[in-house]
């Protein structure tokens, strides 16, 4: 019988988690396997031939079988990318999606366009929801080596994902400028404020329950889940995002573009100003802007 190589390995891997409906077998197959032999996946390449231990072989069927029944690939390795940096993830968070990107290049372009007018200024930002820490770490992260860097509030109302980002920020270097505050939306973050950034709860009933199984079964409901019609928890960001935002401040949210239209609605006969709904990649409404 051949031997369970390196390569061998990550070709049954392939067939069978294609098999099992994984679109992305073979780079789902990599990354797990690179885990379970705690190496970058870029050396599988150049030891292709190496047959790993019992005991790592075993890890990684571990992975697979968990993978195979539907677990996410971001909680069984514990990381997930964003923004080009590695976040630690775990059941308490979300697994930082690529389209949330967007909310931290809308952001640095505003501050960008803020400091470009005025050299003075330094933003005072409030991360709504922070989970994993992943957009005001991502801002941090590229706002270090601007003149004027300005200080992060992250807020959320789980202890545990908080817990979670302190350590994401420690591995980035950015805690000196990050202050995290266990808090319900807004009521417990003072400010005043010049950006507030915020990836809420926005999925309605009807379509959480028709998530994807493995975003239903494992990701943390209450991060997903706003209500019936998705827009509960953005209604009632917004009285309050009003009330800590200075003259002339941001406010960038993101939504599932079934409730677009609807969000913008709750704007109407507000003090807001230029409110408009901003695109992702795939060219669906993805981000609701407005200013105070």
């Amino acid at each position: 019988m051949d031997s369970w190589t390196v390569k061998r390995l990550l070709e049954w891997t392939t067939d069978y988690l294609k098999k099992n409906a994984r679109q992305s077998s073979r780079l789902e197959a990599e990354i797990l396997l690179a885990a379970a032999l705690s190496c970058q996946r870029i050396e599988l390449y150049t030891n292709f031939d190496m047959e790993p231990p019992e005991d790592k072989r075993a890890v990684f069927r571990d992975y697979v079988k968990r993978r195979a029944a539907g677990e996410p690939v971001a909680y069984l390795v514990g990381r997930k990318e964003f923004y080009s940096l590695s976040f630690q993830v775990n059941r308490n968070t979300l697994i930082p999606r690529p389209e949330t990107e967007q909310l931290v290049v809308e952001s640095l372009d505003w501050i960008k366009a803020r400091q470009a007018a005025d050299s003075g200024f330094a933003p005072n930002i409030c991360d709504v929801g922070t989970g994993s820490g992943a957009i005001a770490i991502a801002i941090a992260h590229s706002l270090k080596k601007a003149n004027r860097p300005g200080k992060i509030t992250a807020v959320d109302l789980s202890e545990q994902a908080l817990d979670l980002a302190k350590k994401n920020g420690e591995k980035h270097n950015v805690s000196d400028r990050i202050q995290w505050i266990a808090s319900d939306l807004l009521e417990n973050a003072d400010g005043p404020f010049d950006l507030i950034v915020s990836n809420p709860p926005y999925v309605s009933e009807p379509e959480y329950e028709q998530l994807e199984a493995e975003v239903r079964n494992y990701e943390p409901k209450t991060a997903l889940l706003a209500g019936p019609k998705g827009t509960e928890i953005i209604e009632k960001l917004l009285p309050q995002a009003c009330a800590r935002l200075n003259n002339g401040g941001q406010l960038l949210c993101e939504l599932s573009p079934m409730i677009a239209e609807a969000v913008v609605g709750l704007f109407e006969g507000s003090q807001w100003k230029n409110v408009r709904l901003l695109k992702d990649l795939a060219g669906l409404h993805r981000i609701v802007a407005a200013e105070f």
